[in-house]
């Protein structure tokens, strides 16, 4: 790609009617370009064409016209949920016109270092920790991204001062080429988004595009106990600044003791190695604002890239005591008769609904299933019987999260059948869990799913169980 006033009197396509294709639309049109969106949903589902269309911006609703994309589109910028099955996405790339996501566009126009954080799984958690602590050391810092405002939209308030923090989906970066992060974290990689990338070296090549352009004046921030992180760390340019939570390292922000050596967690410290070799304890583990040993290692990810920031150790404790977490992310709702309410709703996949698991003694009455992506979920057995004591299971994948269930030895397991009111759902499986429920333990919704066979987010499912939550008497 080449900066939007390249493109001056040539065509340009949006895909997508989202916040971020239209933001990128009116980057394009300003520049001069003839810009084109295009979304699949009808006229009435698309209330900003409107506005666009009084720019004199073309809006195109309904489908995808087979005259869309031609040889003489220069460039097309796609919504990143839209896939690169999708009909005029593969015509662009037959014709050799380029194919990006609104996250490249924004490369061009920020004039404010980024932080690119991405990951299977804690990326919101710990973009929105990053933010708070640079705005808490004295930083100025726009969090943004897959988070909620999108990067074309945030570039422009950011300048030169600013810190760009930056959530990115692999579905973003996959559709980028030259944008170039000056500090970058991968967090984790598990197997996930399969059906989007259709195989895991797909969706760990679009992972690595966050380091692709980077230089030796960059930071890269890699989970040095991830087997694929750690792989990338060869392939990098950039200064490496790894974090571990099971080993002490030369250099970086590791766990002290490790976690596996397994001693009493009121002894284990958040510490840093510098590059002279001297160690800062920046704060016990038992401090961190947030549960769970998942969250530790947000909190090292987090460390890390503020002190690749220039942040000084000291100034990290407090904002790391005083986080209280995100919406949807083991968020805490309520208690009722002793017994806890938690909203994991964000948990799309096994692997988050097992860290999710993990950050509680036991006692969980778990509410789990979604969209059906494919999985069995059977690397779930384990966790269920540790720490699972009862199951209520919904959704296209209830009967699976029941086998599951069933072979971890759990006898407590009630399936909710899902009626025309997906609402009623959730309220019916928070009411089946709270009979299964004693005095001390935790009902935990954290469905292992994507949302969509019922809910058209997972926003929308975590606050219909809070609502349920509320509503026990």
């Amino acid at each position: 790609m080449k900066f939007p006033e390249a493109y001056r009197d040539q065509e340009v396509v949006v895909l997508g009617l989202a916040i971020s294709g239209v933001q990128v639309a009116k980057i394009f049109h300003q520049a001069g370009a003839r810009v084109t969106v295009n979304d699949k949903k009808e006229r009435q589902l698309c209330p900003e064409a409107a506005e666009l269309e009084a720019l004199g911006i073309s809006v195109i609703c309904g489908g995808h016209p087979d005259t869309l994309v031609h040889a003489n589109i220069a460039l097309v910028v796609k919504n990143p949920g839209i896939p690169y099955s999708a009909a005029p996405v593969m015509q662009a790339q037959s014709l050799g016109i380029e194919v990006v996501t609104e996250v490249e566009v924004a490369s061009f126009l920020c004039q404010a270092p980024i932080i690119g954080i991405t990951g299977s799984n804690g990326k919101t958690t710990t973009t929105t920790w990053v933010g708070n602590i640079l705005k808490q050391a004295g930083a100025k810092a726009i969090v943004a991204g897959n988070i909620g405002i999108p990067l074309s939209e945030a570039v422009q308030a950011a300048t030169a001062e600013h810190w760009l923090v930056a959530e990115l989906s692999s579905f973003q970066l996959k559709g980028t080429s030259q944008f170039h992060p000056r500090i970058a974290c991968l967090l984790n990689v598990g197997e996930t988004h399969l059906d989007y990338h259709g195989t895991m070296e797909d969706y760990i090549a679009s992972k690595a595009k966050l380091f692709a352009n980077q230089t030796e004046e960059d930071y890269a921030v890699l989970n040095w106990d991830n087997e694929v992180c750690r792989s990338l760390a060869e392939r990098v340019r950039a200064t490496l600044l790894p974090f571990s939570a099971k080993e002490r390292l030369d250099f970086g922000v590791y766990a002290e003791p490790p976690y596996s050596a397994e001693p009493d967690e009121l002894q284990r410290s958040v510490v840093y190695r510098d590059e002279l070799g001297q160690v800062h304890r920046i704060i016990d583990v038992r401090e961190i604002g947030i549960p769970g040993r998942y969250n530790v290692e947000n909190a090292l990810a987090a460390s890390a890239i503020c002190l690749a920031a220039g942040i000084d150790p000291e100034r990290l404790r407090q904002p790391l005591a005083s986080f209280e977490g995100v919406e949807h992310r083991l968020e805490y709702v309520r208690t009722v008769d002793g017994v806890l309410y938690y909203n994991n709703s964000k948990a799309t996949n096994a692997v988050a609904t097992a860290m999710a698991i993990d950050a509680f003694a036991g006692g969980i009455v778990l509410i789990a299933g979604g969209l059906d992506r494919g999985s069995d979920y059977m690397e779930l057995v384990p966790i269920f019987q540790d720490k699972v004591k009862a199951v209520v299971t919904l959704g296209e994948t209830k009967d699976k999260i029941r086998r599951v269930a069933e072979a971890a030895g759990i006898r407590a397991i009630k399936t909710v059948d899902t009626g025309e009111d997906a609402a009623d759902t959730i309220r019916q499986a928070v009411r089946e869990a709270a009979a299964l429920a004693a005095p001390g333990d935790i009902v935990l919704l954290s469905p292992a799913c994507a949302s969509w066979d019922m809910f058209a987010s997972y926003e929308e499912r975590g606050r219909i169980f809070k609502e349920a939550a509320h509503s026990l008497k």
